[in-house]
Parts: structure tokens; sequence; C-alpha cells
């Protein structure tokens, strides 16, 4: 049987230091002690130094994951001072480019920038291939005294830009609480980071697949658009489509917490393999509301706060061509009501289960992507290193079953697994940040099958105790052993 395949995937990040004063914990922290936004200040790092940090690095597609190994840690202390910007998966933008993309995916005219930040902004996102000069000299920018005006009188946040306020946003109305500025900040946060990845995303296949050729778009994004009589009910997918200039698509938002883009993309696969599309892209931005999540420790410990950056991912599915790699539909792992939440019965539902269908075993699968945060960001404030853990499960797991030595389970990690190296946007994190390595390598022959895994945590909407979780095979066609 002949399955869709994942022909293009762009990673993209924008660094916003400026921005984590809005993060849901310092925002929370900041409105008991206002000193708070004084010690974040004191550790934000420049734009510099985020480019030149090997993790990011490997997000972009600029360095292999499994190279972060072989660098001595602290990784912040590690910088390479000869990287770019530019990667092979996608950008690294400034947060001035960050707040121009905010300006032109604003429709609401919302944003208010200043001419200055706007016309730097332009000219650094046209150089990079992301927008044209036409659409952004068509955007009209603010005064000084206009943007002050605005937050003065509560009608608008600062945006700032290496500390000076450069602009502000405007809340959507008096009373609805789902269209504070706050809020319209982290819905707009999202849609800006989504619509750079899937305009990068475009670029990739310039000459072979057009905008109006793109037929459908799910969006995998943590962000719930919506206003006060539906808070979640919005459609981010459409509105980035729009801003990405697919004029012949429509679309909807997939929803399941750090889950949600994994079950995206086989349901792109689905609607592919059914005939329903002929192309779908999955799109998701970044969640502004997590930078900054774990400030405390990073403050605490005198280390640059590391959670400044949001990231986006866009993927293309499509009918294969030779050399791309499919979507096993065939062996789809799927977390059920009645899986429950040890920690056990989710990795034989989402690992051991699927393989069977596939006639695998444990070590018939070259990578594991699991949940791929960065150890630097969570170990600090004693969430250990994520990734690890998750394959400490699977190859204990693999020993249980005989499959694997039982002296052989730090072996099987390095073999199978990878260092974590994604910001801890969870939907990013979980497993989809490694598709476009996976791309690249099973393109060039190195790599047969990698499997994905993502968890969702369902009880974080207080409307149930369940646990959930999705996950599926990218294989190199013909990788059969």
């Amino acid at each position: 049987m002949t399955f869709p395949a994942i022909t293009a995937v762009a990673n993209v990040l924008a660094h916003a230091p400026g921005l984590v004063r809005y993060g849901s914990k310092p925002l929370r922290d900041a409105a008991h002690a206002p000193a708070t936004l004084e010690a974040i200040a004191a550790r934000l790092r420049p734009y510099e130094d985020a480019v030149a940090y090997g993790p990011n690095q490997a997000f972009i597609g600029n360095l292999e994951p499994e190279a972060l190994a072989s660098l001595p840690r602290p990784w912040f202390d590690a910088l390479d001072r000869g990287a770019s910007s530019a990667g092979a998966f996608g950008d690294l933008i400034s947060e001035g480019e960050l707040l121009g993309l905010l300006k032109l995916c604003d429709r609401a005219r919302l944003v208010h920038l200043d001419a200055d930040t706007l016309s730097d902004a332009a000219a650094r996102l046209a150089k990079r291939g992301i927008v044209t000069p036409a659409e952004m000299e068509a955007l009209t920018p603010a005064d000084g005294p206009a943007i002050d005006a605005l937050c003065r009188g509560g009608e608008a946040i600062p945006l700032f830009l290496d500390g000076r306020t450069v602009g502000a946003i405007a809340r959507g109305h008096e009373e609805d609480e789902a269209l504070t500025a706050n809020v319209l900040l982290e819905n707009l946060a999202g849609k800006a980071t989504g619509v750079l990845a899937l305009r990068r995303l475009l670029t990739m296949v310039e000459g072979r697949v057009a905008p109006g050729d793109v037929d459908f778009v799910l969006a995998g994004s943590e962000e719930a658009v919506g206003d006060r009589y539906q808070r979640g009910g919005g459609n981010l997918a459409k509105a980035i489509a729009e801003s990405a200039g697919l004029t012949g698509a429509t679309g909807f938002d997939v929803k399941a917490f750090c889950a949600s883009t994994l079950y995206a993309v086989f349901n792109a696969a689905a609607l592919v393999q059914a005939g329903v599309f002929s192309r779908v892209a999955v799109v998701a931005g970044g969640s502004l509301a997590k930078l900054g999540m774990k400030y405390r420790a990073h403050v605490a410990k005198r280390m640059p706060i590391l959670e400044d950056v949001l990231a986006g991912i866009a993927i293309l599915v499509e009918h294969p061509r030779p050399g791309d790699p499919v979507i096993r539909l065939d062996a789809v792992g799927l977390h059920t009501i009645a899986t429950g939440s040890a920690q056990q019965a989710i990795v034989e539902a989402l690992v051991v289960k699927p393989l069977a269908k596939a006639g695998y075993r444990l070590s018939d699968v070259d990578r594991y992507a699991t949940e791929m945060h960065n150890p630097e960001v969570t170990e600090p404030s004693g969430s250990g290193d994520v990734p690890r853990g998750n394959y400490r499960l699977i190859a204990a797991l693999g020993a249980m079953r005989g499959e694997i030595p039982r002296d052989g389970i730090n072996d099987f990690i390095a073999r199978h697994g990878m260092p974590g190296y994604a910001p801890t946007q969870g939907h990013i994190a979980s497993a989809v940040c490694y598709l476009a390595h996976a791309l690249r390598a099973m393109r060039a022959g190195t790599m047969r099958r990698a499997l994905f895994m993502a968890k969702g945590s369902l009880f974080l909407g207080r409307m149930t105790d369940a646990s959930d979780g999705v996950s599926f095979l990218l294989e190199r066609q013909g990788g059969n052993p």
C-alpha cells in the first residue's frame, strides 16, 4: 500500500526577549512583585547569543540534534559565534522582525509600531524573502506620542525592543476578557510565527508547488482564539493561510494540548489518503504564554532566561514522489480512553502496539522523537531531562519484553535517542520538531524510519482526569529491513 508523504518541513524561531514579561508566569508574578521585571531584564540575552546557541541551531537545521551530546554543558556558555540565523529548515528572526510580522498579520489594526522599527523590520524580512516590500509599505506607522497615549490610557500594552517602547497592541473590546490586549498579543504571536513558518515552507517548494496548489490547512497551535461567547471557537488555520497567500485553501484547528500538532499531521495524511485533498499543510505557531515559564530557576541560578524564543513549524503532506518518506497510516499509535494514565501503558499504546502492527521491534526504529524539551531549560527548575526520561521508559519496557538486554538500556538510548533541543512550547517540542531532520536523513539514505510520539495532558483543562497521546511511523520508501 502507498501512503502519503511528508515532502517539506519548515522550522522557525523568533527571538522575543521583550515579550517574556507577557508570558503567563512572569505576568502573574510581576502583578504582585513589580521588581520581577527588573530581575527578568537582567537575565535576558541578546539576539546574537540566541543565534549562537546550540539547541536553536539544531532547531533551524544548522546542527544535528545528536551533535549536542558532544558539546560541553552548559550549552549557553558554548556559543558558536559563527552561527547563522538562516537555517536549512528556516530562520531565527530578531525581535524587531517579529514585531514587524505582528503588524503585518494584524487585520484588526490593533498593533501600532513606530516608523523606524517598522522600516527596519520590513528591510530585514524582505532580505530573508519572507515578505514583499509592497505589503510592508502598505502598513502605516504610529508616532511615539500616540503610542504613549494608548498605553497611559489603559487601552493598550507597550511593545518593547532593546528596552525601549517602540509600539503597542490595543485591546479588541472594552469589556470582553477574551479580547484583552494580552490575550490578543498571545493569539497574534501564534498567528505570526505560524505565518513565518508557512511562508518559509512555500519558498522551499517554490517552482513545484504554488500557494494556490495547497488545498487545506490544519493548525496544531496551542492558542485557541475566540471572543466572550466562544472563547476557543476561532480558526487560526484559515487566518494563517490567508496571511501566507493560500487563497485556494480552507482549514480548521486541531486541539489536543501538546499532542495537537502530531494529531494534525496524521489527520492531514488521512485526508490525502482518502482523496479528499491532494495537498495539506500543517502549521503551528508559538505559545507566548510559555515565554519565561521557568524564569525563576534561571534567575536564581544566574543563567540566561532561555525561554525567550517563539517557535513555528509548517509541514507539507501530499502524495509521495520518489525519495519522499511516508506516514505509515497502518501503524498509528493511539491513547484510547481505556489506556489509562500509567506511563508503562502509555508507552505500550504509543510505541509497542504500532510497531507490532508494522511487524517491527524496538531496535528496528532508527530514532525515537518524543518530548524534545531542551534540558537546560527544564533541569534548573527540577523538571529533569524530559527526553531522556522518555527514552528510559521505552528502553525499560523493551528490557521487560526481552527485546533489549537489561544492561543495554543506556546503549539503546545512545543509539536511538537524542538530546532535547526544542523550546518548552509543548506542541512544538512534542516530536514534530524532529520531522525536518528525519526528512533530511531519509532523503540522504542514512535513516530508514523514525517514530514520533506526543502526549497530551487533557486534565489541564479540568474537564477530565485523562491523559492523551498519539504516534506514527515515518518511513523511507522501501525502508523495510
